[in-house]
């Protein structure tokens, strides 16, 4: 799969411009068995195949998803607060463990795409703890539940029509299991980020976010293609800083990836 497929673009433009025909959300679960199959016809316009429509009609409402969805709570923290929830400490020392042992890898990660191993590294520890929790959520069932609920509608069928052509493509399954919005593999990509930014890092020529290389080659991949410059600093007011931002929109989260890839690459 390559880079910047303009497949993530059509599929949003589809449910940005077409309201008239979009299949109605809803903030209960109330509707979604009714609601699956309008999804598919969506779907199937935009260029999803039968294995995609039928990972669809599959699927079930995530109430788990819904309850993290209103759930989240730590982004309210200050930084110092939110540093010491998520275990900053811990995943510097790990980090630094970590970056010793392979360096080589690390090495070539940045030559290939400008993004130093402190900043993958500190990504990868907050996402999973370096892949120890990637997550027990139906992947398919949490991005569907998401399209269907009002709050974000929009933005998630980008990403379930995304998913659906990855089942498609036989990318994921759908008994592909991520976090609670669907989030998949070591670093947590949406599936529009897989689809557009996912590369085969290990040479084995799948794409697998389950995977530590490929999962380290396409976040490096993502930070590159939203911008990062090779050899600019990544510290709050600094060119790279903005790249974070792409990553996750909560400054707290910013500063700490930028303070602990930081601490971590000394």
């Amino acid at each position: 799969m390559r880079a910047n497929t303009p497949f993530l673009a059509l599929a949003l433009a589809f449910a940005a411009a077409s309201p008239s025909l979009a299949a109605p959300c809803s903030n209960t679960g109330v509707g979604y068995d009714d609601w699956k199959p309008r999804m598919a016809g969506e779907a199937r316009a935009a260029g999803v195949g039968e294995r995609g429509i039928a990972a669809l009609m599959g699927t079930s409402y995530s109430k788990a998803t819904i309850s993290a969805d209103r759930g989240q709570k730590s982004y309210k923290y200050s930084l110092e607060k939110f540093m010491q929830v998520r275990g900053a400490e811990t995943i510097v020392a790990q980090g630094r463990k970590r970056k010793a042992q392979n360096p080589g890898f690390y090495r070539s990660l940045e030559q290939s795409y400008g993004v130093p191993a402190g900043v993958l590294i500190a990504i990868h520890g907050m996402e999973t703890g370096f892949g120890r929790d990637t997550g027990n959520t139906n992947v398919i069932s949490a991005i569907s539940t998401l399209a269907f609920d009002c709050r974000r509608s929009e933005y998630f069928t980008g990403h379930l029509l995304a998913a659906l052509v990855l089942v498609d493509r036989g990318v994921i399954t759908t008994a592909s299991t991520g976090a609670k919005h669907g989030e998949i593999g070591h670093t947590q990509f949406l599936p529009g980020s897989v689809l557009a930014y996912g590369v085969d890092g290990n040479g084995d020529g799948h794409i697998d976010l389950n995977t530590q290389a490929d999962a380290l080659a396409s976040t490096a991949n993502f930070l590159r293609g939203k911008g990062w410059v090779p050899g600019a600093g990544y510290q709050k007011g600094e060119p790279n800083f903005a790249v974070l931002k792409e990553w996750n929109a909560a400054s707290v989260y910013q500063q700490s990836l930028a303070i602990m890839g930081s601490r971590i690459d000394r």
